[in-house]
C-alpha cells in the first residue's frame, strides 16, 4: 500500500509520517480491522470517503474528514469502537490517526492538510 507524510499546512504540524493509502475499494473496506493500534506517525487516508466506522475495532482512532481542498470540514477526537462518525456531503477524503493527534497537533476545522 501507498504510504504518505500527512502535514498541516496551517498549523506547519506534521500529522503522520507513515500514513497508508487507501483508494479502493477492498482497501477502503478492509480499513484498519483486525490491527490492535495504531504507532505515533501512522495513520490511514480513505479516499473517496464521507465518513467512517468504528464496528469490529479494537482502539480508538482521531477522524479528519476532509474536502476536495484537503481542507478539515469534520473532526471527531478520540472515536472509540463501535461508534460512527455522521456523513459530511462535501467530505471527499477521511484520515484516521491515533487517537490524542488532533489535540497534539492543534489541528483545527478549516485547516489544509497536503499529502
Amino acid at each position: 500500500m501507498k504510504l504518505v507524510t500527512v502535514t498541516n499546512r496551517a498549523r506547519g504540524a506534521q500529522l503522520g509520517h507513515r500514513v497508508e493509502v487507501a483508494d479502493g475499494f477492498w482497501t477502503r473496506l478492509r480499513g484498519l480491522l483486525g490491527r490492535k493500534g495504531l504507532d505515533t506517525g501512522g495513520g490511514l487516508l480513505l479516499t473517496p470517503c464521507r465518513g467512517v466506522h468504528m464496528m469490529g475495532m479494537r482502539f480508538a482512532l482521531d477522524v479528519l474528514l476532509l474536502d476536495g481542498g484537503r481542507r478539515v470540514v469534520g473532526m471527531y477526537r478520540d472515536l472509540a469502537p463501535g461508534k460512527r462518525t455522521r456523513l459530511h456531503g462535501e467530505a471527499r477524503h477521511a484520515l484516521e490517526l491515533p487517537a490524542g493527534t488532533i489535540e497534539r497537533t492543534g489541528t483545527r476545522e478549516g485547516d489544509e492538510l497536503t499529502w
